[in-house]
């Protein structure tokens, strides 16, 4: 039989050829499996039955990356993230394990950034991911047990920018934060569980791409994120280039000074 990766893109043919050797695995399994996840975040909460067992079929031949409680798996009580997708609207109190971790909380407050605005810096790197995306918004977000907190943003007006501060039941940052990986959405009106977002539902953010702050011992404290109130296509370049100013943040608050401040 021929691989999975026959008559896809040569691009992305070889990033997925890349990805899978970075997992020790075989390409068509690795296909296999990301095609499983979705599957299982899509169809999770079906009210058909066959579609309900089809999910724990999934999951108990491994093929999601878990079983029933484990990490990857199904989703433990109050936890938003599972198979690469959301799966819950966040509530306005944290309830996701992660969120509420407190070596996390620890880190994120530890930075000193939380409630602050810490100077032109980190404005110009939100303003540069407003430019090089062509987005009418960015921002460097930090995210605690119960709110969302702009440190720095390009593009925001009004309420938000008075106060800078979202509420947790609000927030799209959560999710990547929850996760640990990039969150990259092209029209939330159209997912499954994010079209009943309130901060969707009211058209404030359609498209949304946010790529996670992770410190060295694996905490992640908010994102770099960009935004539009419309629908839009990211690209692989627009993923990239935010992951490059993502990187730059993070050497920022935990490391080496990458911009004169």
């Amino acid at each position: 039989m021929s691989s999975a990766v026959s008559g896809i893109d040569p691009v992305i043919a070889d990033v997925l050829s890349r990805a899978a050797r970075s997992t020790g695995e075989d390409v068509d399994v690795y296909i296999g499996r990301a095609v499983a996840s979705r599957l299982a975040a899509d169809l999770l909460g079906s009210d058909d039955p066959d579609l309900a067992a089809a999910v724990t079929a999934l999951r108990d031949g491994g093929l999601t990356g878990g079983t029933g409680g484990s990490a990857g798996g199904a989703a433990s009580s109050g936890t938003l993230f599972s198979g690469g997708q959301p799966i819950a609207t966040p509530p306005a109190v944290a309830t996701d394990p992660v969120i509420r971790d407190a070596e996390r909380l620890r880190a994120l407050f530890d930075t000193g950034l939380m409630d602050s605005r810490p100077g032109a810096t980190y404005d110009r790197i939100a303003q540069m991911a407003v430019d090089a995306l062509d987005v009418p918004s960015a921002g460097v977000s930090l995210v605690s047990d119960e709110k969302q907190w702009f440190c720095s943003a390009a593009g925001i007006s009004g309420e938000l920018e008075e106060t800078r501060t979202v509420p947790l039941d609000r927030s799209l940052c959560q999710y990547a934060v929850s996760a640990g990986t990039p969150l990259v959405i092209e029209d939330a009106r159209l997912h499954p569980t994010l079209a009943d977002h309130p901060i969707v539902a009211d058209g404030t953010v359609v498209a949304y791409a946010g790529i996670p702050l992770t410190d060295a011992h694996g905490h992640t404290i908010g994102t770099l994120c960009a935004w539009d109130g419309r629908p839009r296509q990211w690209t692989t370049g627009h993923v990239a280039t935010l992951e490059d100013l993502a990187d730059i943040v993070r050497e920022r608050i935990f490391g080496v000074d990458v911009l004169d401040g």
